[in-house]
């Protein structure tokens, strides 16, 4: 159980960390007039940022959902933590050493769970970050050099080494005062026939931090072949790690997205790696999971929802490449931005790019983007044959809906024109009018209106059976 803090230090850390520093940790903030700022609210979504801050107040309110308090309510409320870990967390990043009811300095045991978890995965980080330059590491600091990685590419992105042993670890973390139940809990050990073992062993490491830049778990791959587990091996759900909750790089590419108002999403670590090396700095990657819901909450409240963001998705042109690509399409509407798919040559993914070809060949397959809507209707009209009027009827069925839901209605319009000429209908006029229609009914279910297209487009009342 964690000391109550001392009152005193309490009100010096509200003091002395300023609210729109922290807020903008998380999302882009700018002037609303009168001294404050305003963004997207991060507690609900919308498309208008209602959400303001008071600097000389150390005060937040959203209009919106009626949020509001200073900076401690502020983290509270978006890392759910509680007001002791809210505390010791401002502390540390104002240098401010807490004092606890029992006694005058700050037992490690008094602080509260979340924080020890921290401070763990920030001990495990710079121990394998350490491991790297052994000789057992050889192998990995090869694997890097491969890919065009240099030992100050290793160093940017904190990549270390976890020993091929059992307990390595555990015996560094224990000599630093946490508990087995710690090193179970933080997804660092597991449960051993004698007690825990290193969860990562003989492996490549690659810190995961969260938006603030706190390392909340980790990615290995394998090195060795006799390595029988999966290629890469990410920490587990745990009260810091929740894979649809981060995104690798983006506390390094998080200034950058919001001042470009571009996000890059890659496949994986190296090409995160390879993408910022490159000069493409607001590249992040998925950790383990598909791109979803969470990841683009992130991502909004950095683009501020501004329409001409932009996301841009890269994938190989493999049948899962195309088929990940699809699956971030369904999630288009949910961004302000256009979004865009950049498909790599070959089959390469950017790390081999630009071990193939250089740093010039990763900014150039950004730039080469397509918009993403493009390449879904042209993947929709390719799985039909088109020399029948059957064929050429569910491809409409199936392609209309996807140019209705552009954003841009002169971009609907054009595109539904280019539709027609995909599918070789010279009725043009006929598919403009029917995405329009679709289009609109869109809207007006958007509004709670009463009709509702079916899978053909044609009208459908709510209550129909």
């Amino acid at each position: 159980m964690a000391g109550r803090i001392n009152d005193d230090d309490v009100r010096a850390v509200r003091d002395a960390v300023p609210i729109d520093a922290v807020v903008s940790e998380y999302l882009q903030l700018r002037n609303a007039g009168g001294g404050n700022l305003k963004g997207l609210c991060p507690f609900h979504d919308e498309k208008s940022p209602s959400f303001q801050i008071s600097p000389s107040k150390g005060l937040y309110y959203c209009f919106g959902c009626q949020e509001g308090g200073d900076t401690v309510d502020f983290v509270m409320k978006i890392d759910h933590l509680s007001f002791s870990e809210t505390i010791e967390r401002l502390a540390s990043q104002a240098g401010i050493t807490l004092r606890y009811e029992q006694g005058s300095a700050t037992p490690g045991r008094q602080q509260g769970e979340r924080t020890r978890l921290v401070e763990a995965h920030r001990a495990a980080a710079q121990f394998y970050v350490e491991q790297l330059d052994g000789p057992e590491a050889e192998i990995g600091r090869k694997f890097l050099a491969e890919r065009g990685f240099d030992q100050a590419a290793a160093q940017h992105f904190g990549v270390g080494y976890s020993p091929a042993g059992w307990d390595h670890l555990v015996r560094f973390l224990r000599g630093r005062g946490f508990t087995d139940r710690e090193l179970i809990l933080s997804g660092l050990a597991q449960d051993g026939r004698r007690g825990p073992i290193d969860r990562f062993r003989g492996r490549l490491m690659w810190p995961i931090r969260d938006i603030t830049g706190e390392v909340v778990g980790f990615g290995a791959r394998k090195l060795r072949d006799d390595d029988n587990g999966p290629k890469y091996l990410n920490t587990p759900e745990t009260p810091l790690y929740k894979k649809s909750h981060v995104l690798y790089g983006i506390d390094l590419a998080k200034k950058d997205i919001a001042k470009t108002s571009r996000a890059v999403v890659v496949e994986g670590y190296t090409d995160v790696m390879a993408c910022h090396l490159a000069g493409e700095t607001t590249a992040i990657a998925t950790c383990g999971t598909s791109f979803g819901g969470d990841h683009i909450k992130i991502l909004r409240r950095l683009l501020m929802d501004n329409s001409g963001a932009e996301v841009v998705f890269t994938f190989d042109g493999d049948a899962a490449g195309q088929k990940a690509a699809l699956r971030a399409f369904e999630d288009d509407q949910k961004f302000a931005a256009e979004t865009y798919i950049a498909i790599t040559p070959g089959g390469m993914d950017p790390c081999e790019l630009r071990l193939a070809h250089g740093d010039d060949a990763v900014k150039a397959l950004v730039e080469s983007r397509t918009q993403l809507f493009e390449f879904a209707i042209r993947q929709i009209v390719a799985r039909h044959n088109l020399d029948t009027a059957v064929g050429r009827a569910a491809a409409l069925d199936e392609a209309a809906p996807v140019v209705a839901g552009i954003k841009n209605s002169s971009i609907q319009h054009e595109s539904a024109v280019h539709l027609a000429g995909l599918l070789g209908i010279l009725d043009t006029q006929f598919v403009v009018q029917r995405v329009s229609q679709l289009a609109r009914w869109a809207r007006d279910r958007g509004r709670g209106g009463d009709q509702r297209p079916d899978q053909r487009g044609r009208p459908q009342h709510r209550g129909a059976p």
